[in-house]
C-alpha cells in the first residue's frame, strides 16, 4: 500500500482523526469518556495537530495517526474546564481524577507516545512500523534522548511491534481494582533510545 507520512492534519481531517483515535482507545476509555457522542465531541475539540504524524493513502485519505507528547504539549489535552464543557461540572468531578490516574509523567528530554492508531483496512501492511519510525525521526529532530510509551497487557500485538522497533520494557504497573474501569490489568513502560 502506498502512503506518505507528514506532520499535522487539517481542520477538515479533525473528525476523522478523532474517530480513529476513539476507535483505537474506546475499550480503555469508554467508561471515563463515554458515551461515544460525548467522547467524540471532547476528543475532536482537544486534538492538537502540532503533536501528530499522519499517514495518508494515495487519495489523501487518513490511514493512521501517531500522537506524541513533549513538555510543550500533546496530541490530546484538556483541563477541568474543557471536560466540564462537554460533560458538565458534576460529571467532571469523577472523570478528572480517573483520567489523572492514567496520565503519564514526562521528562524534558523524552518524547512520550500519545497513541498510535491505524485504520482497519490498513492494518498488517507495515503502517504501524512506518509511523513508529516517523516518531523516532521526530524525537531525533527535536534532539530528544528517547521515546517512551506504555502498552497495556491486553494488547500483545502492539507490544511485539514495539519490541521489534527497539523498545525495551522498563517496568510494569498494576492497575488494581481500576482494571474494571479501564479494561486492562497492567501496563508496561517501554523506552527506545534515539540519536
Amino acid at each position: 500500500m502506498d502512503f506518505t507520512i507528514s506532520a499535522g492534519f487539517s481542520d477538515a481531517e479533525r473528525e476523522t482523526v478523532a474517530a480513529l483515535y476513539w476507535e483505537a482507545f474506546a475499550t480503555k476509555l469508554h467508561y471515563v469518556l463515554g458515551p461515544p457522542e460525548k467522547a467524540m465531541q471532547f476528543i475532536t475539540a482537544q486534538l492538537n495537530p502540532t503533536y501528530a504524524l499522519v499517514a495518508r493513502g494515495p487519495e489523501g485519505e487518513v490511514l493512521g495517526v501517531a500522537g506524541f507528547k513533549t513538555s510543550q504539549g500533546a496530541l490530546i489535552g484538556g483541563e477541568m474546564n474543557d471536560i466540564a464543557a462537554v460533560y458538565g461540572w458534576l460529571a467532571s468531578l469523577w472523570r478528572v481524577p480517573l483520567l489523572a490516574l492514567v496520565e503519564r509523567d514526562l521528562a524534558d528530554d523524552i518524547l512520550l507516545m500519545d497513541g498510535i492508531c491505524v485504520t482497519a483496512a490498513a492494518r498488517g501492511m507495515g503502517l504501524g512500523s512506518a509511523l513508529l519510525q516517523a516518531i523516532k525521526d521526530e524525537a531525533s529532530n527535536r534532539r530528544l534522548s528517547s521515546i517512551r510509551l506504555d502498552v497495556i497487557d491486553s494488547n500483545p500485538r502492539a507490544r511485539a511491534l514495539y519490541e521489534r522497533q527497539g523498545f525495551e520494557p522498563m517496568g510494569t504497573e498494576q492497575l488494581g481494582p481500576l482494571r474494571w474501569v479501564f479494561g486492562f490489568k497492567s501496563s508496561t513502560k517501554m523506552l527506545c533510545r534515539v540519536g
